[in-house]
């Protein structure tokens, strides 16, 4: 069986750009796939909107794009925080070297979900289409240099500030990634601006699909919610989700820039319009934060009898760019121990089949409702709400190809550091338990020696093997499975202390609230 992690991404008068290089982009050398070591982690990168027009000293109330009398407050070299100003080239090109210096060496892939030109935010300097693209090419250049040189699979999605009309878009990013995707994908990217890549050969792959189609503003990269999505759309994104549980490990978004998660439920597949309506309002007048507490409040314990699989978990992953918070990005660790002698060495021909002791047994239906469904309700979408999800399927428990956990970073401090400064990334919060911090997994070592995350990547005090406890480590997971989510999220819910906040102070990356 091939396992997939979804990602979901996606004329005004041009206006001269100033006299500066788009990011820098030397001479590319020839790519390769020269065989790899599985190291069993990856990179989520995502809503990079890097600015041609910033300029150090601006004031923010101008886009960082002009300078005002008598302002104090001026825009950083490295970008500005917690305000309504894109990147800086100074941050998207430290951000890559950055991934290029640290962690290449000790990744799979990369996820690269999209918002890679300004935001069309100023106007008295109107964006071009022919600034987001070349935005964009100069992104997927850094890109190549930075890891498909070294073989490193790199998945991108399209986004909604990287697109003018839907339609034209489609030939224009075919050519501009065709070292990113597949030759037998190709057709689907031309007709629809979706694909999939199989990241390990035969294994594990990544789908990237093109959510403009499911959205009524016609976006990009979207999280699906009832409220982005066409109700049809949404309601079958859902029970495909849940249909289907035993092959996706996850879905991952960027768009929002706050760093959060939370659950597609087998409820939402049928969604009555005046309750919509209802919700509707509820959420407006609700924070995200609120919002989030409250569903994970209702969520159902264990002596309630849960059905996991009437559960998909969404995580939304904030943004490089620090608007409105600040520089981010994360690494994720999924299981490759137990591969067959030489897999760990090489990619390919691992599938999975889940574990012997699991045969024969079946989690709950995957989508169910008091009074079962028709196969009609969808009016037409030609869905199957027959079968169940394996017990034994590593979105369920951890077993080979599970997603671990993942560690956040983030650079609070962006707005101290000047030219001759060099910026560093901090690590913000780890999803691990300490104890399983250093208990290895990662990298296919049978031994389990290897730490899940590279000391050189960790703060002084988490190097140390016999640590038990630290600010580093609030949320204590064995793993990113369906079980474990609905754990933390009922601990968040009932919880009105230490944990609740901090929830709220990652989801809000450092900020008060919502912009």
């Amino acid at each position: 069986m091939l396992l997939i992690w979804l990602v979901l991404g996606l004329c005004l008068p041009a206006t001269s750009l100033p006299t500066q290089v788009v990011l820098d982009a030397p001479q590319l050398p020839s790519l390769h796939t020269g065989d790899r070591r599985l190291q069993g982690r990856f990179l989520h990168i995502t809503d990079l909107h890097p600015d041609p027009f910033y300029k150090r000293g601006a004031h923010p109330s101008t886009a960082c794009h002009r300078t005002k009398p008598k302002k104090k407050r001026r825009a950083g070299y490295y970008g500005t925080a917690y305000k309504e100003c894109d990147s800086p080239f100074a941050l998207t090109n430290f951000t890559l070297d950055y991934l290029e210096k640290r962690w290449s060496d000790d990744i799979d892939f990369v996820i690269w979900t999209g918002d890679s030109a300004r935001h069309d935010n100023d106007d008295k300097i109107p964006r071009p289409l022919s600034e987001v693209y070349e935005l964009n090419r100069a992104v997927t250049e850094k890109m190549k240099q930075v890891f498909s040189s070294k073989g490193i699979p790199v998945v991108p999605t399209i986004g909604n500030n990287d697109v003018w009309r839907p339609n034209d878009i489609t030939r224009t990013y075919s050519s501009m990634w065709d070292g990113f995707i597949p030759s037998d994908s190709r057709a689907s990217f031309l007709q629809g601006g979706y694909f999939s890549i199989e990241v390990v050969p035969g294994a594990l792959a990544v789908v990237s699909l093109n959510t403009m189609y499911f959205y009524s503003s016609n976006e990009g990269h979207v999280p699906p919610m009832d409220g982005h999505y066409y109700s049809r759309c949404y309601g079958r994104y859902v029970e495909l989700s849940l249909r289907f549980q035993d092959t996706i490990l996850g879905h991952l978004f960027g768009h929002l820039n706050t760093d959060h998660f939370y659950f597609m439920k087998a409820d939402d597949v049928h969604v009555d319009e005046n309750a919509k309506e209802t919700l509707k309002l509820t959420r407006h007048a609700a924070s995200l934060f609120d919002m989030l507490v409250a569903d994970f409040s209702r969520l159902p314990g264990p002596q309630d009898g849960i059905e996991y699989g009437d559960y998909a978990v969404v995580n939304v992953n904030p943004s490089v760019v620090p608007n409105p918070y600040v520089p981010t990005f994360r690494a994720y660790v999924y299981n490759v121990t137990g591969l067959p002698d030489g897999m760990s060495e090489r990619y390919g021909g691992v599938g999975f089949e889940g574990s012997p002791e699991c045969w024969g047994k079946s989690g709950s239906g995957a989508v169910k409702r008091k009074g079962g469904y028709r196969r009609d309700e969808l009016e037409g979408c030609g869905v199957d709400f027959g079968g169940g999800v394996h017990f034994g399927s590593p979105s369920r428990r951890n077993l080979l190809w599970t997603p671990l956990g993942y560690a956040q970073y983030w650079m609070p401090k962006v707005e101290e550091y000047d030219a001759r400064d060099t910026p560093e990334y901090e690590l913000e919060y780890l999803t691990f338990s300490l104890s399983r911090l250093h208990a290895g997994g990662a990298g296919g070592q049978i031994s389990n020696t290897q730490p899940f995350i590279p000391l050189e990547n960790l703060p002084e005090e988490l190097r140390d093997a016999k640590v038990e406890k630290s600010k580093y480590a609030p949320y204590d997971m064995d793993d990113l499975t369906i079980p474990s989510w609905i754990e933390l999220a009922r601990r968040i819910g009932k919880d009105r202390g230490k944990l609740r906040r901090r929830f709220r102070k990652y989801l809000y990356v450092g900020g008060e609230d919502e912009p």
